[in-house]
């Protein structure tokens, strides 16, 4: 009885609430508690309160903290870290400017790119089935944030196919952010671009207490919103739902920087660093027999399987795999238990200086990379990688057929490779913190697979050309790891993430 009572107490409050607000916002406004139906989506336009009825999360801690981490720096990302249990007392619109101040003053707009580049990935990990549902049903999709519109329009407009982006705007003064915000000044304009408001096609959906205030939900018909505790139910949105695939993505942290998460990796930081020295010493200066089993006694853990054609191969063999980190000679060489020599693109001189295993580089000339391989594979065993280029997502770029026209026969290796902390990959100028970022993990996983050896010049018992078994093979070791082939490229990631062709 005493529980009875409470509900209706609870569900008492949350009418009157909703009938304040209603009264106190805007009075043609109608508040209603969401799902809405279906129907009434159809050919409407919904205007989505991004934090409130998209993301399952409420929190945007986590997405200025990558800001700071990735953009600013260790000391920004510290200052912040320090400054939540303040800003937590404080009310929304404060916190969120303290927030502002901290992780963008001083950064030079040009080179701000993590609202396409980084912050993506974690928007669509955080996106609820149920939210994006209501925004898929609309005709026309309109976002509205409160955070900086150059942290979620590229993810907004790219990812969530919606038409207007609605964030804040930041200061700028001699091409540099001041880290203040414009006034909150939206236009009902913007919902229609130029067309007149029609207010009664217009359908607000968002959560329950933060979206309600918005300047644009004045010009909805009904307002839906969501509580906290329904969202807590929400799914996340599956991989396949995505209007477009995430398949390159950049930045070094791994893992959603919450307040703890953010602390525990500061507080791992030192001891990280003392570990990779230690592990790449390893590496370097120990045989396989020895660094193998002491390495996964340090928390690197491997695991190698191969096909009984595999064990054929010669110690002047050609293999090929598909990219995952710097790393995938050495974990090739430590399966077969001797070296070999992988050929690089764009590796920076320090991680050749230190690779235990001879590393040679590419010119991009097709007849001398090609005249420069089959000198190598008559000096012995060498590993190339078709697509050029590292993929984090379960994704195969396309391999080029070059190793095709160097040796009659391959052995193909599927790689995939698991980490919980950094990312052991970039497109940035630092490309020689890619090991020791990788190293840095407390758990680094790597699944090593050798599949059968196969002819360049044969499928299936008839002739083929070189790009045709390139593609086959691309193919079959995307079905062994349930990646998909995709048609990019090298050029096509480092446009994408870094606006120019990969060279260092």
């Amino acid at each position: 009885m005493a529980s009875k009572s409470f509900s209706k107490f609870f569900a008492y409050l949350y009418r009157f609430l909703l009938r304040r607000l209603r009264s106190a916002h805007a009075t043609h406004i109608r508040f209603q508690k969401w799902p809405p139906l279906p129907d009434k989506l159809s050919g409407q336009t919904v205007v989505c309160h991004m934090e409130g009825g998209l993301l399952r999360s409420s929190s945007i801690f986590p997405y200025f903290m990558l800001v700071a981490l990735e953009a600013g720096g260790s000391f920004r990302a510290l200052l912040l870290l320090l400054l939540c249990p303040v800003i937590a007392c404080l009310g929304h619109e404060i916190r969120l400017r303290i927030m502002v101040v901290v992780c963008f003053c001083g950064l030079r707009k040009e080179k701000f790119k993590l609202g396409r580049t980084v912050l993506p990935k974690f928007f669509l990990e955080d996106v609820g089935m149920e939210g994006f549902e209501i925004l898929r049903r609309s005709q026309r999709k309109v976002c509205v944030s409160a955070m900086p519109t150059v942290m979620v329009e590229g993810f907004l407009r790219e990812y969530l196919e919606v038409e207007v982006a609605v964030g804040r705007e930041l200061k700028v003064f001699g091409g540099y952010y001041t880290g203040l915000m414009e006034k909150d000044n939206v236009a009902a304009k913007v919902l229609l671009g130029r067309e007149k408001a029609r207010e009664a096609d217009v359908i607000g959906f968002g959560g329950y207490p933060n979206s309600v205030h918005h300047p644009l939900f004045s010009h909805c018909k009904e307002v839906y919103l969501v509580s906290e505790a329904d969202k807590r139910k929400w799914r996340v949105l599956p991989r396949t739902e995505y209007p477009k695939p995430l398949i390159f993505h950049d930045g070094r942290i791994a893992f959603r920087p919450t307040p703890i998460s953010t602390l525990c990796m500061f507080m791992w930081i030192p001891l990280a660093f003392l570990l990779a020295i230690t592990r790449a010493a390893i590496f370097i200066f120990l045989p396989y027999i020895f660094s193998v089993p002491l390495l996964c006694f340090m928390g690197m853990h491997s695991r190698v399987t191969t096909s009984p054609r595999s064990h054929q191969a010669t110690r002047r063999q050609l293999y090929i795999s598909n990219h995952r980190t710097l790393l995938d000679p050495l974990y090739i060489s430590a399966a077969l238990g001797h070296h070999v020599t992988a050929t690089t693109y764009s590796v920076s001189r320090l991680s050749e200086m230190l690779s235990p295993i001879r590393t040679v580089r590419l010119t991009r000339n097709r007849d001398k990379d090609k005249g420069l391989m089959k000198k190598l594979l008559d000096e012995g065993s060498l590993v190339v990688c078709p697509e050029g280029t590292t993929c984090r997502e379960p994704y195969l770029i396309r391999f080029s057929p070059l190793f095709a026209e160097v040796s009659e026969d391959v052995v193909p290796v599927a790689l995939e490779s698991r980490v919980s902390m950094f990312y052991g990959t970039s497109t940035s100028k630092l490309k020689f913190l890619d090991p020791l970022c990788f190293l840095m993990n407390p758990f680094p996983r790597y699944v090593v697979e050798f599949m059968e050896k196969v002819s360049t010049g044969w499928i299936g018992g008839n002739k083929c050309s070189s790009c045709e078994i390139a593609n086959h093979l691309q193919g079959e070791i995307g079905k062994l790891l349930g990646f998909e082939c995709t048609s990019f490229t090298r050029r096509d990631k480092y446009l994408m993430l870094a606006s120019n062709d990969g060279s260092i």
